[in-house]
């Protein structure tokens, strides 16, 4: 039972791990694409491109799996716009600022799927778990007030951005919080075919596909890139929130932005001419290393994980 139990967390681990690292990298190419598409038709493309590699696969492989197109729970439908918000909102964002910038604001939505579990299953805030919420919160008020002077000139547009990205957080949490419960009676792949297909059939009618036309190889590349990204990274998560807990899965993402401020702390000193460069103080980078620090807190000491601990004190 033990053994089992082992090797399912380890599974999740991965899977949580394959996600982070896809999503440490998306910003960068996202931003790279917004050169040349429009959001709306970049998110609209990335959930398109998802659904339809599943529906495929599930149409030659197992047909019964389309089932669930028919009649999709209510849940999964809110799930599935919300999700969609969460795409609209992250890009748009980062529309407006950077890279960096949006991976660490974007971090609130880990510390809001902590809290949701305090609200809503009224578990009691632990004082280590407490620090963490503290910590997180001072690094976000740090890391927005000194990145918003390296905006000086264009105030608005940092401030713009940073809203679209915490819409995109709170909505993740939603998302979030519905796939954990759907994914225990639904396989997995099978709920991410209808969370792709109902935001892709909403944007339609807001979609250029002109935009598509003229597009060169690099940049259909990226393009083709992001819908992998979107299809794997997360049918990578819906796996990790099956094989293992939420509060786990919840600290590997976490951890993504270092993936992103490395990367682009590299092509900054590369200086790279498809990408523009950022440009973070100290006071930034401390910041976020507690707005990450924090988040991490706050979720490894939730009570989930010592309910955990309890139960398997119990089987031995």
């Amino acid at each position: 039972m033990n053994t089992l139990a082992s090797s399912s967390n380890f599974k999740g681990v991965l899977y949580a791990m394959l996600t982070a690292f896809l999503w440490g990298f998306l910003p960068i190419f996202l931003k790279v694409a917004l050169k040349d598409i429009d959001p709306v038709s970049i998110v609209w493309f990335r959930f398109a491109f998802a659904f339809l590699v599943l529906f495929i696969y599930y149409l030659i492989r197992d047909r019964k799996q389309l089932n669930i197109i028919k009649r999709p729970p209510l849940i999964l439908i809110i799930a599935a716009v919300a999700l969609g918000v969460n795409y609209i909102g992250f890009l748009q964002g980062l529309n407006y600022t950077s890279p960096s910038n949006a991976q660490i604001i974007i971090q609130s939505g880990p510390i809001l799927l902590a809290l949701v579990g305090v609200i809503m299953f009224k578990e009691r805030l632990n004082l280590k778990q407490l620090a963490g919420f503290g910590i997180a919160g001072i690094g976000l008020f740090l890391f927005y007030r000194t990145q918003l002077q390296t905006f000086i000139h264009d105030t608005n547009a940092f401030n713009l951005g940073f809203f679209w990205v915490e819409l995109g957080a709170v909505t993740w949490v939603l998302y979030a919080v519905l796939q954990k419960k759907l994914v225990q009676k639904h396989p997995a792949q099978a709920l991410n075919m209808v969370l792709y297909g109902i935001p892709a059939l909403l944007y339609t009618p807001m979609t250029d596909f002109s935009a598509f036309q003229d597009l060169d190889f690099k940049t259909w590349a990226i393009v083709v890139f992001l819908g992998v990204n979107t299809l794997v990274a997360y049918g990578s998560i819906a796996l990790a929130f099956k094989y293992t807990e939420a509060y786990k899965v919840s600290i590997i993402v976490t951890l993504n932005p270092i993936i992103t401020l490395i990367s682009m702390s590299v092509l900054t000193s590369l200086r790279v001419s498809w990408i523009q460069p950022e440009s973070m103080t100290l006071y930034s980078l401390i910041g976020a290393i507690l707005v990450i620090g924090g988040a991490v807190t706050a979720v490894f000491f939730s009570r989930e994980k010592k309910k955990r601990v309890l139960a398997v004190q119990k089987e031995g």
